[in-house]
């Protein structure tokens, strides 16, 4: 059997480990072991996994194999922000963003390839769903970048939608988050979502990191036209859960909310958002439109962008505009494994 038809062990959580163990005929421990190769130490073979016992790592490599794989491809932006361009083990193409800022850097990371939901701002959504991403193919993003040290946070808002694909989301986080993993602090972490009603419970009990919802506009009539979630999720039943949450800790809540020209920017769409939003302790993040191929919609200009802010702002909705990166290297989601598809 070769690399390519063994599982990976990449991605697994200790309890997963723990199975692949007894199944090897290892002791209970080894499933801690195993992780700590995985996850602290960073091991690309089962052989380097040398407080395993020879017999033990060959049983192991006879059906798995560590399963991380490099980007295939990297464009690079004047601003600093890098595309890489994955391809996934089932041969799907999916993207991720290191945004580098000052003294932060975060990755922007897929969790599906392609995506169903469809919205019409959206190159992914013009995809389709091509496949789930397993916890393996979501953390490999992070944990093969070059630059994986200098990461401060990683969110998820790349290709996708995460509560599309929960299990594979949990478990990753899960790595992420345990100290038998990476151990990072859940605060460093933001999903979004557009609104998987079913799934926004079971997230928000199981998890305590940050959540993005996506938005971009506050009236259902209008919202459907761009996003065809709002059909079967309506963004009021979203708000009205999350009422339900505590944000006054370290956790928060952000909407965003991607601006476009005469579309989403009235007065009217202000009021309605201070309305809908009344009473969640929230932020709303303004993002300026990417031009995507054969798309009717534009971003305001600055002055515009600055005037909307600071109508929400007065409403007492602490509002920001997101800064845009990578403008030059197809920075919309999906127009770089669009090509890859294409090639």
């Amino acid at each position: 059997m070769d690399n390519t038809e063994k599982e990976p062990l990449y991605g697994k959580t200790l309890a997963q480990l723990g199975a692949v163990a007894a199944e090897a005929g290892l002791p209970r421990y080894a499933a801690g072991q195993i992780a700590a190769w995985l996850y602290r130490k960073g091991v690309s073979e089962i052989d380097a996994m040398t407080d395993i016992s020879l017999a033990g790592r060959t049983k192991l490599a006879e059906r798995y194999t560590v399963g991380l794989s490099a980007p295939e491809r990297v464009a690079e932006s004047a601003d600093g922000t890098k595309k890489y361009l994955y391809r996934t083990p089932a041969g799907h193409y999916v993207e991720s963003a290191y945004i580098p800022d000052g003294d932060r850097a975060t990755l922007c990371v897929s969790s599906q390839a392609g995506c169903r939901m469809g919205c019409a701002f959206c190159m992914t959504g013009r995809q389709g769903l091509r496949g789930q991403l397993s916890a393996g193919d979501i953390l490999n993003q992070m944990a093969s970048l070059p630059e994986r040290d200098r990461l401060t946070n990683m969110v998820y808002m790349g290709m996708g939608e995460p509560f599309d694909n929960l299990d594979n989301v949990l478990d990753s986080l899960e790595v992420l988050t345990s100290p038998w993993g990476y151990g990072w602090s859940p605060t460093r972490i933001t999903v979004s979502t557009s609104g998987v009603l079913p799934s926004l419970r079971r997230f928000m009990d199981s998890t305590r990191v940050h959540l993005a919802v996506s938005l971009h506009n506050p009236f259902p009539e209008q919202r459907v036209q761009v996003m065809p979630v709002e059909k079967a999720y309506a963004v009021r039943d979203v708000v009205e859960m999350l009422k339900e949450y505590d944000f006054g800790g370290q956790r928060r809540v952000s909407f965003e909310y991607i601006v476009m020209a005469g579309l989403n920017d009235s007065p009217a769409h202000v009021r309605e958002l201070a309305r809908l939003l009344d009473g969640l302790k929230c932020r709303i993040n303004l993002i300026r439109f990417h031009k995507i191929p054969g798309s009717p919609f534009f971003s305001p200009d600055d002055r515009k962008m600055e005037a909307f802010r600071d109508a929400l702002s007065r409403k007492g909705i602490i509002t920001t505009i997101r800064a845009s990166r990578g403008e030059d290297i197809q920075a919309a989601c999906g127009l770089l494994s669009t090509e890859g598809m294409e090639r």
